[in-house]
């Protein structure tokens, strides 16, 4: 299945999704905390669907009612485990796994083709310092984990994923000795390290930072029963930014992002920088799309899921768009480096791929092509978005969307986007 693509002008107010990291997260510790808890505002999407059902694996009690999931009971470390599928989600299996850690019976997790693919053994050989005997092939899921981690001293490397230090850190206070966290090396996507601190802050545990993102202390605790309300995703708000930029005319986006820890919210500086003026009032957020954008250098070694949205921006480009710092985002769904290189390449951009990033060339001849996302969400949107600017796109995995945008084809037709699902990738 595919999307073709024409031409669009956009317009309208929308509503930002829910912030999918919040959700993942305040579900699994709301799983983890005694008596009943409440995650209000949640995202609703394939991933987090997957978290939901990992933690009913676990043996908690959860209800979805509208857009609120109440966990009844919490998690119990007595339950026989046999599977946890992850499905297609990253933060889903690398939290669970910290988690399986404190259960002394083995458990299997696994996924997707695509998350088999994902690195998992700098978590694994951090779960088996700590007493857990775990084993895989070549280091990715399948995995098969058992405990029961006592905590202790570990160390673990900070350049791979962050959701690795997340997942330390939110099983340490139920370990019998809590943790003292060491990170190897540079940490990538340090904002995400807060926002797994203040979530859990909200359910009564508190992390020491000895040193931040180089060292962390966790006590044993027990985690509170609380109402946990999920802020708007910045993430998919930088996309609809991007939408907004390049098509858009007089779009607003709606959306509470509170004061919680998003990375992501680098992106209205980026887009400054850009030359794009953003208006934040009381009725959401608006851009004022100039004729041509400024280009620039940009490091997103906090916020890698600003890598589809930014590098689409250079459609508008007056000059190069540098892209840095970002290399661990040839680990996420695809390498979304390699991705965006061929498949912008397709349109007419002249893109110089890095190790860690991209150079991006401004463009004066766009050309119709078949955007190939690799079954990656962030890439499906972004590439809906540049076909809408390119016109007469094929855009493939329309289904990918649902990870954590599940309306998002209907929000954009919504708005005036020229969208058809179509059963044929073929121009």
């Amino acid at each position: 299945m595919s999307c073709r693509i024409s031409k669009s002008k956009i317009s309208g107010e929308i509503d930002c999704p829910p912030n999918k990291s919040y959700t993942h997260r305040a579900i699994f510790l709301a799983a983890l905390a005694g008596k009943e808890s409440t995650v209000e505002n949640v995202l609703l999407s394939a991933d987090t669907k997957a978290t939901i059902d990992a933690c009913r694996k676990f043996g908690a009690e959860i209800e979805i009612n509208g857009s609120s999931v109440i966990v009844k009971n919490p998690i119990n470390l007595g339950t026989n485990v046999s599977e946890i599928n992850a499905e297609n989600s990253g933060t889903t299996i690398r939290i669970a796994s910290g988690i399986a850690g404190l259960f002394s019976k083995e458990i299997v997790l696994t996924g997707d083709k695509s998350l088999q693919r994902r690195p998992m053994q700098p978590l694994l050989d951090a779960l088996s310092d700590m007493g857990a005997k775990c084993s895989s092939i070549d280091g990715r899921p399948p995995i098969r984990i058992q405990g029961r981690i006592s905590g202790g001293d570990v160390s673990i490397p900070g350049n791979f994923s962050s959701q690795f230090i997340s997942s330390l850190l939110i099983c340490a206070p139920l370990t019998e000795n809590g943790i003292s966290l060491s990170i190897v090396g540079n940490l990538v996507s340090k904002p995400y390290i807060d926002a797994t601190i203040a979530t859990m802050r909200k359910f009564g545990v508190s992390v020491q930072a000895l040193v931040p993102y180089k060292k962390y202390n966790v006590v044993p605790q027990s985690y509170k029963a609380t109402t946990f309300s999920v802020p708007a995703d910045f993430s998919s708000l930088a996309l609809l930014l991007a939408a907004a930029t390049l098509s858009g005319e007089k779009v607003t986006i709606r959306g509470d992002v509170g004061s919680l820890p998003q990375g992501d919210k680098v992106f209205v500086d980026i887009l400054e920088q850009l030359g794009v003026p953003v208006i934040m009032d009381g009725k959401g957020i608006r851009v004022e799309p100039p004729e041509k954008l400024n280009g620039g250098r940009f490091d997103l070694s906090d916020s890698p899921d600003l890598l589809p949205p930014l590098a689409i921006l250079v459609l508008k480009s007056s000059r190069p768009i540098e892209i840095a710092n970002v290399r661990h985002a040839r680990l996420k769904e695809t390498d979304r480096i390699a991705t965006i290189t061929r498949e912008l390449k397709k349109i007419g951009v002249g893109v110089q791929e890095n190790k860690d990033g991209l150079i991006l060339e401004p463009c004066n001849r766009l050309s119709s092509a078949e955007l190939n996302v690799e079954n990656d969400h962030r890439l499906f949107m972004a590439f809906c978005i540049a076909a809408m600017f390119v016109g007469d796109c094929i855009v493939t995995d329309p289904d990918s969307v649902n990870v954590s945008y599940p309306n998002f084809i209907e929000e954009m037709g919504r708005l005036g986007a020229e969208i058809e699902i179509q059963q044929t990738g073929c121009l």
